[in-house]
């Protein structure tokens, strides 16, 4: 199939731009990302059957069915599947359920992976980075998350395509393996740990107010515990809120009711 090869570069840049642009294109719950695949791989298709009306319009209704994955790391998946309607169109290599099924088997690991790794993972780390450059309402903060996402998320996307265009069911194997998805999430993590460790210790404020005073002599709770441990406090406020996350099981919302009540005490008893 690598050899058989009737798509340019040119071709596979193109489809690949509209995959990124478009993928969430007509988006709705009856075919949820299908409208958008079927786009992507048009410009393709109509090249392979340019002779075969009826060719192109099996293989244009073969695209529009249902598909839904996570569209960065899943653009690997339009990608395989112009492989192998490149291969159906010349020689009849691949039959169209093969297609079919490849597209449809795909799209939930990928999903999987994806939402891990630049969801769960990736997102979390550049929020961190424009949430501690966001100072006082400065929008700089949002602008280096959106630089930085595009940056990351971009070639990513046109470069899943073309590989998995070049590489076809090969593709799969590889973006799959154990050993590379263990690489990359134990790098992520460690930068995210990282990462917002640090955005811990200079966004959260939690100052004790407490003082001790003896005659003219006034000594400060929040120095004495700078001395020990600077930023102490944000520490035990984020490991007290990962604790009831994690632990406990709270949602965002039940968290952020808990600090806004624990903080209304704190102010109000003078504490903090």
């Amino acid at each position: 199939m690598k050899n058989k090869r009737k798509l340019t570069k040119k071709d596979v840049s193109k489809a690949s731009l509209r995959w990124l642009f478009f993928h969430q294109s007509s988006h709705n719950y009856e075919r949820m990302m299908g409208t958008g695949f079927a786009h992507s791989l048009s410009g393709a298709l109509e090249k392979l059957y340019e002779d075969d009306k009826e060719g192109l319009k099996d293989a244009l209704q073969r695209n529009l069915t249902f598909f839904n994955t996570e569209p960065q790391l899943g653009s690997i998946i339009p990608g395989i599947c112009l492989a192998l309607e490149e291969s159906h169109a010349i020689d009849g290599d691949v039959e169209p359920e093969v297609i079919l099924s490849t597209k449809n088997a795909l799209m939930g690991p990928f999903a999987g992976i994806g939402d891990s790794l630049l969801v769960g993972t990736l997102n979390p780390i550049l929020l961190s980075i424009g949430i501690g450059l966001s100072a006082n309402g400065s929008p700089i903060g949002a602008i280096v998350f959106l630089t930085l996402w595009l940056a990351i998320v971009l070639p990513i996307k046109y470069g899943l395509f073309v590989r998995g265009y070049s590489l076809g069911l090969d593709a799969v194997s590889i973006l799959t393996n154990d050993r590379t998805k263990k690489i990359v999430t134990t790098t992520l993590t460690m930068v995210g740990l990282i990462v917002i460790g640090g955005v811990a210790s200079t966004v959260i404020k939690a100052p004790i107010a407490l003082q001790y005073k003896a005659g003219d002599m006034v000594i400060s709770i929040q120095e004495i515990l700078d001395k020990i441990m600077p930023n102490l406090m944000p520490l035990i406020v984020a490991l007290v809120s990962y604790y009831l996350v994690d632990k406990k099981g709270w949602s965002t919302n039940k968290l952020l009711l808990g600090i806004l009540v624990f903080a209304f005490v704190m102010v109000l008893l003078g504490i903090m």
